[in-house]
Order: structure tokens, then sequence, then C-alpha cells
């Protein structure tokens, strides 16, 4: 049975998962899943404001937006299409994470979705942090402890608006569906496929394992050639 509260999976898993950054879970994905070597993380650089906040792990809300044209709704369309997009963003498995592509083409991050208000709003329904290829503002007015990775940062929102949400969207080379567990730090974001989730953290300590010799030598005052040589082997063997 699905724990509603914590999603597929236990929240003891998510817990795991946060204890690695991301680059460490992305070595540990080239050892479970080893065909997901070349896709399901960003491959472009985003902007992190806040590099000092711990990995974030949590379930895809994925939205689309625009800012270069108004929206075509009436008023009272707009004020309801809002409703039901805080809806879509405080239900379902948690916790969240929020994750926006900006589609104004040429000029994505135009208008900035993301600030006080809106880290704010999103934090109180159960987000922990936003991954858009969008721009963001108000950094020093932010919502403390909510993570960010942006495309870029700028002073307005222009006519920023959900365009759409619950689809697919695709943010800095990462294609991500509603629902999939995301792991982000200030490296990036990876999409982690439930059925190799829980077993990371193993892999994970395994890549920590095989980098210990190397690490050591490479760090040692008495490095040399034939040392790094003796470690790579030493790495080599470790299973």
């Amino acid at each position: 049975m699905t724990d509603k509260a914590t999603g597929p999976l236990p929240a003891s898993v998510l817990e795991a998962l946060g204890r690695y950054d991301t680059p460490t879970i992305c070595n540990a994905m080239e050892i479970v899943a080893p065909e997901r070597r070349l896709i399901g993380y960003t491959t472009k650089q985003l902007v992190c404001p806040f590099p000092d906040l711990p990995p974030i792990v949590g379930y895809a809300r994925t939205v689309a937006i625009r800012s270069v044209l108004k929206s075509s709704l009436a008023p009272e369309e707009q004020s309801k299409r809002r409703i039901e997009y805080y809806e879509y963003v405080g239900t379902g498995h948690g916790p969240r994470i929020s994750v926006i592509q900006d589609i104004d083409g040429p000029d994505v991050g135009y208008g900035a979705f993301w600030g006080e208000v809106q880290s704010n709003v999103h934090k109180a329904l159960g987000c922990l942090g936003v991954i858009t290829d969008g721009s963001i503002r108000d950094i020093p007015q932010w919502a403390s402890g909510f993570q960010a990775l942006a495309g870029s940062i700028g002073p307005s929102h222009a006519w920023v608006h959900a365009e759409s949400f619950g689809g697919e969207v695709r943010v800095a080379g990462m294609t991500v569906k509603s629902d999939d567990l995301i792991h982000a730090d200030q490296h990036g974001a990876i999409v982690i496929p439930l059925d190799v989730a829980a077993k990371l953290p193993e892999a994970a300590e395994l890549c920590g394992r095989r980098e210990t010799p190397i690490l050591e030598i490479a760090r040692s005052p008495d490095f040399s050639l034939e040392k790094l040589k003796a470690a790579l082997k030493r790495s080599a063997e470790i299973h």
C-alpha cells in the first residue's frame, strides 16, 4: 500500500538519499542503472544562490510558465487557474520539489515567477525547493531553507504566469514528469527511477570506498606515480 504521506517510497529511503550530494548520486546511478549514464540529469549550468543548503530529495511538481505574453484568460479564469495550480502543488506525494520550464524560447528568463512571495508560499505548501530554467528574484527575502536552481536572476516578473501544470517538462537538459523522484543540490539535479532508489545509498558507499585509496595517495606528501598505480589497482578490486 502506498503511504500518502511519504509517497511510493519509505521516508527512510529519501532520508538516506539526502545524505549524499548529487554528483555522488550520479556516480551511484552509473552502477545501479548504467543505461541512464547519459540521461535524466541537468546538463546545463544553473544558478544556485544558496550553495550551502543540503541536498533536497522529493517528488516533482511540474509547471510550464511564460512571461513575455500576457495570459489570454479573463481575470476570473486566471484566479481560478492560480487556485488549481496551488492545489496541485500542495497535494500528492511529499515532500515535493517544483520543476518549472520557461517556454518563452529566446526570451527565457524574461520574467521571474519566483521571488519572496512564491518561495514562501511553495515552502508552506510542502515544497523543498525549485528547479527552473527561468529567472528568480528577491534573493535576500527568499524563504529560509528553500533551495533554488535557476537559469538566471532578474528584477521583474513581467507577465509571468503558469501556462500549464502536471505535464512533462524539460529543464536544463533534464526531462521530468509529475511525481518523478528528484535529487538536487548546488551542482544540479537528477531524476531517480523509483525501482532503483533504494539501491543508491549502498552504491554511493561503494563509490566512496573505491575513491578512498586514490584520494589518500593523491593527498599524501609521499605521492608518486608508482603509488598512484598501486592505489588504482586497489580501488579496482573493491566491490
